[in-house]
C-alpha cells in the first residue's frame, strides 16, 4: 500500500499544506489505497520537504513528480478526457497556484503580524518551553528570507494581497463557467485547485485574500462538490 508522509492536520483541513492536501485529494480521486504517516519535522525527509510517498519500497518527493509517477505506474485515467489545449491550460493554472499564489498564502500565515499568532499557535502550540519561544521565530525568519528571495517579500502588504486577489479573480472566472476546472468532470488539476482554495477559505486567517475568496459564491459550490465526491466523511 502507498504510504503518504505529510504534516499533521490543522484548522479542520485534511492538511494545512496545500501540497499535502493536493496529493491526498489526488489519491482519493484516483481511488488508490493509501495510509497516512504524520511527519512533524520534514528536514530529514527526501528533498527536505513534504509530501513524499513510499510505494513498493520506492520513495518519491514533490507532489508534481509523485502524481506523474502514479499516473504512469497505475494508469490513472483522470485526465484522459482532456484535449491537448486543456492540458496546457491545466498546467498554466497549476503553475499560477503553486509557484505564485502559494507564496501569498505563506505571507498571510507566516509574515503578516495580524495572523502570525494564529499560525504560531496552530503549528507550534504543543511545543514545550523553551522551544515554543524560539523555534517559531527561527522558522518565521527563514520564511521571511525565502519570500524575499522569491520576490513576493519585496512588496508592501497591500501589493502582496492584490497579487493574490488577481490570481483568485482569474480562477473565479474559470470556475464561474464550469462545475470543475476543465469542464463537467474532475481532472487532476482539481486536486490542486481544491487544496489551495480550502487552504485560503478554511483557516481562521481573515486576510484580504480570504475575504475575496469568500466573496465568490462559486468557490463555495465548487469546494462543496469536491468535498462530497472525495471527502464524504467530512
Amino acid at each position: 500500500m502507498i504510504k503518504l508522509y505529510q504534516f499533521p492536520t490543522a484548522w479542520s483541513l485534511p492538511n494545512p499544506s496545500p501540497f499535502c492536501m493536493k496529493l491526498e485529494t489526488y489519491l482519493r480521486m484516483a481511488k488508490l489505497p493509501f495510509e497516512i504517516v504524520t511527519v512533524v519535522d520534514p528536514r530529514k525527509a527526501l528533498k527536505g520537504k513534504l509530501p513524499i510517498i513510499s510505494d513498493d519500497g520506492k520513495k518519491i518527493a514533490d507532489s508534481g513528480f509523485i502524481i506523474d509517477y502514479l499516473q504512469k505506474k497505475y494508469g490513472v485515467p483522470l485526465d484522459g478526457h482532456l484535449t491537448a489545449m486543456q492540458k496546457a491550460e491545466a498546467l498554466a493554472i497549476r503553475r499560477m497556484l503553486e509557484e505564485h499564489l502559494y507564496w501569498i498564502i505563506v505571507y498571510s500565515r507566516w509574515i503578516d503580524n495580524r495572523y502570525w499568532p494564529i499560525t504560531k499557535e496552530a503549528f507550534f502550540g504543543q511545543l514545550k518551553k523553551p522551544l515554543y519561544y524560539f523555534i517559531p521565530q527561527l522558522i518565521q525568519r527563514k520564511t521571511r528570507q525565502d519570500l524575499y528571495r522569491q520576490g513576493i517579500g519585496r512588496h508592501s502588504t497591500v501589493e502582496v494581497y492584490q497579487l493574490g486577489i488577481d490570481d483568485l479573480h482569474a480562477l473565479s472566472t474559470l470556475l464561474e463557467q464550469n462545475d470543475f476546472c476543465m469542464g463537467d468532470q474532475p481532472a487532476s488539476i482539481d486536486a490542486s485547485v481544491y487544496a489551495f482554495l480550502m487552504g485560503i477559505i478554511q483557516p481562521p486567517i481573515h486576510s484580504p485574500l480570504q475575504d475575496y475568496a469568500k466573496s465568490q459564491p462559486h468557490f463555495f459550490s465548487y469546494c462543496e462538490r469536491m468535498a462530497q465526491m472525495f471527502y464524504p466523511e467530512r
